[in-house]
């Protein structure tokens, strides 16, 4: 743009805001016709590209332009009324104009863009029967349509308004506030006219004539107001990222001078250096500030995209934008962008339903989609939600079965949010025909690869006839972040304080790592918590359980812990992006520099947590079917012991499926059982107090404890008093079971613990559990 001159680049820069501004109020314009406002915002818009052009001689531009000037004026004036094909004729011309623009910017004139066949349209739009003068002139109808305005012509100019005094007389503005008298304000006047020097106030002051609070007043009044085009200058974007840049620098100088200032321990030096610290974080925040831009700068262009396709697609969709004040850093916005795009284009072709079916199912025939932003714990998130038909969690298993992605027996053990994870594979899609929007299986996984790229996370949620809702969890800036340094080894490594929820330690006494089913857990108040141990996970000599740290930290939805040697500090650091090499490990986010001069890696959360559970989920299914095919009765099985009134009793490891926690409102009755909704099934309960004649005195609470037995599609939950504890049986110390549902009690833990008969306590769930499965696969007992 630089070789264009000045002028004509100030021409297309404010030509394409312009362009931006007509689109937004066209789609208006189109849900409120009768908007005189929104015309004529429209006119004077596409009226000052046209003169600007006509000015620089663009020619074809200004031509273009007057086209759609003069439809306009027949829109403003009633002549001609507002339809849904005038608003399509309207975008094509805007469209036309903005390829002007563009070939203007690329080649310094207008290249060979057709226009005539716009200009065509536009003038079959304005002779276009049917449209003449409004039914509330009937006597009009009668007479002869006016002649369109030819496009040769050109509007006459208002005249200009007078422009007021942009400066009052001090004097003027004292009296009218009454703070100063006109007879004194004029001997003042006369006394300067005379020779006297001093200013007007200085004069009234020093004789005392008014108050010093008066003239300050009237001197703020007396300064015209900034406009709005003068109130804001245009920065190059390079020049921003280039203070970004100094500034990360200025505070990785901070860190390592208040690291130094520390160690000496001098009281001045430490006073000089809080006092360089809050000037780094306030120079920080004020450059951060200015690369901050509104999310409705991406959110702008799609009224345009929704009502381009729902109206090829036959579907009526009304756009509600909740949030779009919410700022984010501009190089996040770009990259935001596209897959927010691609999400909208999906939830409008695949999400919402056609008229007829919304009619039928009992909903409004326009459909809803709404863009919602929100600030959440140091990130924006962004959602995009619609009312349609919602996923089909089945579908998408089946779907997944299919292609290979998922073994049918992984289903059975997996949550709803896990199944519709799976849309974000390469390649999956439950559509049943092939669009020009979508259908192929080809966007989701790059959504999920881009947000994942800038830090962020993708999500989706969605209930079945009722919607869809993805969610997006972006960072608010890439520069600059707040860290957490520990130590893994004899190496230091940095996580972003944003994922990371508490910190555990661990002595080995009151708090312990224990092992379930081989795979690292943490009972964190009352419930297991997956462990991945950094140093294994990065090959390096694993350390022990004891004096270790356990950073609780949440990703893709959910939570488990990261064993470290040492934490140390939080502090500001600075990303600095990585190589190829080191981004193809994909357990490093970034780098930083420290305080101390080192250069410490940025641990990409989201990666650890899919290699923890991948970790943990193939280790027990290793294991599990390990036990199954040995036998039941080996020793060093474990269990999961739990309290049942006074009594301990335990359960296989290995025939629990999940443990869960249900509020007790939620218990319904079936009959004379008991059930629960749980997962799109209906899941029958026992109560191991009712089965075992164990009953406590203890008040019941708001949530009961189950322990979850899936197997062949099907499930059952034994409801317990708590979980207690996971415990190895190596014990010879046991006898055979006296009592129905017992298989027999062992000493555990130096106490007597009942061993359950499962497959008792199974069929009192259900007596037809294992009616419909093909060869009866006899469960673990003790």
């Amino acid at each position: 743009m630089e070789d264009l001159g000045e002028i004509v680049g100030e021409f297309l820069m404010e030509s394409h805001e312009n362009l931006d501004q007509i689109d937004r109020d066209l789609v208006a314009l189109e849900q409120d016709p009768s908007s005189r406002d929104l015309i004529s915002r429209i006119f004077r818009a596409i009226h000052t590209i046209k003169g600007t052009s006509g000015f620089l001689a663009f020619t074809r531009l200004e031509t273009l332009a007057h086209a759609g000037e003069s439809l306009l004026s027949r829109l403003r004036d009633g002549v001609q009324p507002v339809t849904p094909t005038t608003i399509t004729t309207l975008l094509a011309t805007i469209d036309g104009v903005r390829s002007l623009l563009e070939a203007i910017e690329q080649n310094g004139s207008e290249g060979d863009v057709d226009v005539d066949s716009i200009i065509a349209a536009v003038h079959a739009q304005m002779n276009a029967p049917g449209d003449a003068a409004p039914a509330t002139a009937p006597a009009a109808t009668a007479e002869p349509a006016a002649a369109p305005e030819p496009l040769e012509e050109r509007p006459v100019r208002p005249a200009p308004e007078p422009v007021e005094d942009q400066r009052r007389p001090l004097g003027e503005i004292l009296v009218e506030t009454g703070a100063a008298q006109a007879a004194d304000v004029g001997s003042a006047l006369q006394s300067q006219l005379e020779g006297d020097e001093r200013k007007l106030g200085t004069i009234l002051l020093e004789e005392g004539k008014t108050q010093p609070a008066a003239v300050s007043e009237a001197l703020q009044a007396q300064t015209p107001k900034r406009s709005v085009a003068d109130s804001a200058i245009r920065v190059d974007v390079d020049l921003l990222d280039t203070l970004m840049n100094m500034v990360g620098e200025l505070v990785l100088a901070r860190n390592q001078l208040v690291r130094g200032v520390m160690e000496i321990g001098d009281s001045g030096l430490v006073r000089s250096a809080q006092r360089l610290g809050m000037i780094t974080s306030e120079l920080q925040e004020g450059i951060m500030k200015t690369r901050m831009q509104p999310i409705e700068h991406i959110w702008s262009k799609l009224p345009r995209v929704i009502r381009d396709l729902s109206q090829s697609l036959g579907k009526r969709v009304e756009l509600v934008m909740e949030g779009k004040e919410t700022e984010l850093d501009r190089s996040l916005l770009e990259a935001v962008k596209d897959p927010l795009t691609h999400l909208v284009r999906n939830a409008v072709d695949h999400g919402i339903e056609d008229t007829d079916r919304r009619v039928a199912a009992g909903k409004s025939p326009e459909g809803t989609l709404t863009l919602r932003a929100y600030h959440e714990g140091g990130h924006v998130a962004v959602e995009v939600a619609d009312d349609g038909a919602g996923m089909d969690v089945d579908r998408i298993a089946q779907k997944a079965v299919e292609k290979g992605l998922l073994r049918p027996e992984q289903v059975a053990n997996m949550d709803k949010r896990e199944i519709m994870a799976m849309v974000f594979q390469p390649g999956f899609s439950t559509a049943t025909k092939v669009t020009n929007v979508s259908g192929r299986g080809v966007g989701m996984d790059v959504v999920k690869t881009n947000i994942e790229r800038i830090g962020g996370a993708v999500s989706v949620d969605s209930t079945l006839g009722q919607g869809t809702v993805w969610r997006l969890t972006i960072p608010l800036t890439l520069a600059i972040i707040q860290a957490l340094t520990v130590d893994c080894g004899d190496q230091r490594y940095v996580v972003p304080q944003v994922a990371v929820l508490e910190l555990v330690f661990i002595d080995g006494q009151s708090t312990k790592i224990e092992y379930a089913s081989g795979a690292p857990v943490y009972r964190l108040r009352g419930k297991l918590l997956p462990l991945v141990r950094l140093d294994r996970t990065l090959g390096l000599d694993p350390g022990g359980d004891q004096g270790v740290y356990i950073m609780v930290l949440q990703a893709d939805g959910r939570r488990f812990g990261l064993v470290v040697d040492r934490v140390l500090n939080t502090e500001e650091v600075v990303v600095k992006a990585l190589n190829s090499r080191f981004k193809d490990i994909g357990l490093y986010a970034g780098a930083t520099i420290l305080g101390d001069g080192k250069v410490g890696l940025i641990l990409d959360v989201s990666s650890l947590a899919r290699r923890s559970h991948l970790a943990v989920d193939s280790e027990r299914e290793n294991l599990v079917g390990a036990s199954r095919s040995t036998g039941a009765a080996g020793t060093g099985e474990r269990l999961l012991i739990t309290a049942v009134g006074e009594r301990r009793v335990a359960i296989p490891l290995d025939t629990v499926t999940r443990l869960e926690e249900f509020p007790r409102d939620r218990i319904e009755h079936a009959g004379s059982r008991e059930v629960v909704q749980y997962r799109g099934q209906i899941l029958p309960l026992v109560r191991l107090s009712h089965l075992l004649g164990a009953y406590s005195e203890v008040e019941e609470g708001d949530t009961v404890s189950v322990v979850v037995y899936s197997e062949g599609g099907r499930s059952v939950a034994l409801v317990v008093d708590r979980i207690v504890d996971i415990a190895e049986n190596s014990t010879t110390a046991r006898r055979d079971a006296e009592e129905d549902g017992l298989v027999g009690t062992a000493v555990i833990q130096q106490r007597v613990t009942e061993l359950l008969d499962v497959r008792r306590a199974i069929l009192a769930a259900d007596p037809n559990f294992y009616n419909d499965m093909a060869g009866d696969e006899m469960l673990v007992e003790a």
